[in-house]
């Protein structure tokens, strides 16, 4: 095996995603790198203590810094990496990679970032490099959910995405609990969704066309409405094959007028103002007040949803293809559904990208895997996929 893995973000996601490269990875050393030294080093032991080996170990780096970036992945011949940092890195992340020749994932979420990098994909694939942005739980494993579903249907015409991660057992008065990082939190609920409407490429306002969604006992009603950043390369690829692709987020009942009145506030702006004497980001603020009250504790018991809904001919018939993922935290490594989704998805792009399944390029998660062939990856990971077939 030649080269080695590399994590940039010694976060949860990170750590997730470094288990999954260390245990799936083919023996190819895993180097997790962090800001700080001491974050960098425990989830490096964890990482050993779960597998049993001494299979990762711990950086400092500084992922604002591109050049040392650069430079670092070049030291530690770095074959592919997971940029497991906040969404506003990856595109310094993603020139670094080029320059080096190196596959990179990122966790993506920001639509700009992600066509920033689409633009990329000349001098990626000029460099030898397999990038593939926009991995985690959704963005990411939803995509690749839509996907497999798609596969289903001679003719896919119109696809429809339902997602979340919530805490198992709500508390008022959010009913949520944040398991990532809370810009990528408030980046969904600002700006515009990319979506397929009426076959062309549309923006679509974040918080908007609230619907009831229903699922089984314990889990109940869930609002579910527009937010940005789930759809960004699907929406563009998608737009010569589909009529209709969107996605929703899904929350426990009363989020969404809770979410509403945060965002008519202006508490979601990144556009400083001046409060006496003093200029903030109203969303600087919204991050230091909010983030205490809604912050997961480790070992807090948590779900994800993704429901999938494909329309269109299936043997010359009208058909329907239902895809449903219910998964839990994992109590024997202590991953929550979150970490798990997110790491893991990502994980499983940068392993197709070492082993040479990915072209040179920026290439969009719906290219660079199939449906199909995510499933089965996912499914020796535990991730059980419901797959039904309805007449409309």
């Amino acid at each position: 095996m030649d080269g080695t893995f590399a994590v940039i973000g010694a976060g949860r996601q990170g750590t997730a995603a470094a288990y999954d490269l260390a245990r799936f990875g083919g023996g190819r050393p895993v180097v997790l790198a962090d800001a700080v030294e001491g974050q960098a080093r425990l989830a490096a032991e964890r990482v050993n203590r779960l597998i049993g080996r001494p299979a990762a170990t711990a950086a400092v780096l500084d992922a604002a810094d591109a050049v040392g970036v650069q430079r670092w992945l070049q030291a530690n011949q770095v074959r592919a990496f997971v940029s497991a940092v906040p969404y506003f890195f990856n595109l310094g992340l993603t020139r670094a990679a080029i320059a080096c020749g190196c596959g990179m994932t990122d966790l993506g979420g920001n639509s700009d970032v992600v066509c920033a990098q689409l633009d990329l994909k000349g001098e990626a694939a000029a460099a030898g490099a397999g990038i593939v942005p926009d991995c985690g739980q959704v963005p990411g494993m939803g995509t690749s959910l839509i996907l497999f579903a798609m596969e289903q249907l001679d003719e896919p015409r119109q696809a429809y995405m339902w997602d979340c991660g919530l805490p198992a057992d709500p508390q008022p008065p959010w009913n949520y609990r944040l398991a990532f990082s809370i810009e990528g939190l408030t980046n969904e609920f600002f700006g515009d969704c990319l979506y397929i409407r009426d076959g062309r490429t549309v923006r679509v306002p974040a918080l908007e066309e609230m619907e009831v969604v229903e699922f089984p006992a314990p889990i109940g009603p869930l609002e579910a409405f527009t937010t940005a950043g789930g759809l960004t390369t699907a929406a563009l690829t998608f737009s010569d094959r589909l009529d209709v692709l969107q996605n929703k987020t899904l929350r426990y009942p009363g989020s969404y007028a809770q979410l509403k009145v945060i965002q008519q506030l202006g508490l979601l702006s990144p556009e400083p103002i001046e409060v006496a004497g003093v200029r903030l980001a109203p969303r600087t603020l919204l991050h230091a007040l909010w983030e205490p009250q809604i912050r997961a504790a480790p070992g807090e018991r948590d779900l994800i949803i993704i429901r999938i809904l494909v329309r269109g001919l299936r043997h010359g018939r009208p058909a329907e293809a239902w895809v449903d993922l219910i998964h839990y935290a994992d109590e024997a490594t202590g991953f929550s559904a979150m970490e798990q989704g997110t790491g893991w998805h990502a994980a499983i792009l940068t392993h197709a990208i070492a082993e040479g399944k990915v072209p040179p390029g920026v290439i969009p998660v719906e290219k660079a895997m199939s449906g199909k062939d995510f499933v089965a990856e996912g499914a020796r990971r535990g991730f059980v996929v419901g797959l039904d077939f309805r007449q409309p």
